[in-house]
């Protein structure tokens, strides 16, 4: 079993940063692959970023390419999703997630309950 509570949502202007947190519980968390997803309101749930266990191996949907980074600390249980060059289109609910896969198929094993990030313009 694996808990999960994000933190380090907020309201940020366009242009600006803020770095999610995601502190996990559990002793499966180093053999689990951990990501990102987010939902804004009226659209569906959209996969944002995922990391391998090891941390080696890391995937990013193509609109934050280049502008997020997710990485993590397994001494620390957490994982972490810097955010740069923030959109107002980047303005949802954001959910940390434990699979097993870093391919993020299937039915997500874990998730969070959200942390809301607001872009203003």
């Amino acid at each position: 079993q694996v808990q999960l509570v994000e933190s380090g949502g907020g309201l940020v202007q366009a242009g600006g940063s803020l770095r999610l947190s995601c502190a996990a519980s559990g002793r499966t968390f180093r053999t689990k692959a951990m990501g990102w997803f987010r939902q804004a309101p009226g659209k569906e749930r959209e996969f944002v970023a995922a990391i391998s266990w090891d941390g080696i191996s890391t995937y990013y949907a193509d609109s934050v390419k280049g502008r997020f980074a997710i990485s993590r600390d397994n001494a620390k249980n957490t994982v972490y999703l810097q955010m740069a060059s923030l959109k107002p289109e980047d303005t949802a609910n954001y959910y940390c997630v434990a699979h097993k896969t870093v391919t993020m198929m299937g039915t997500i094993d874990y998730w969070g309950q959200g942390t809301q990030v607001t872009v203003s313009s």
